[in-house]
């Protein structure tokens, strides 16, 4: 009896096509990852300092948060 192993997520995708198919994936989430950052700032900077103040933000926060780095 044979039996085919479909749990591997990139069962299929080889070769020239596959590679491509997986360029044009990276790259919108790329792009998708980028909007999040630019939506995610664009919010912040409306609140004010002291609706910041209250979630435990500075204005300088924001831009740390935005690009992913850790805020202590």
């Amino acid at each position: 009896m044979a039996a085919f192993d479909t749990t591997r997520t990139t069962y299929g995708s080889t070769g020239l096509f596959g590679r491509i198919g997986l360029l044009f994936i990276a790259a919108a989430s790329a792009v998708v990852a980028w909007n999040d950052a630019r939506n995610s700032k664009k919010t912040l900077n409306a609140l004010s300092d002291r609706e910041l103040a209250d979630i435990g933000l500075s204005r300088g926060d924001i831009e740390d948060i935005s690009t992913g780095k850790p805020v202590f």
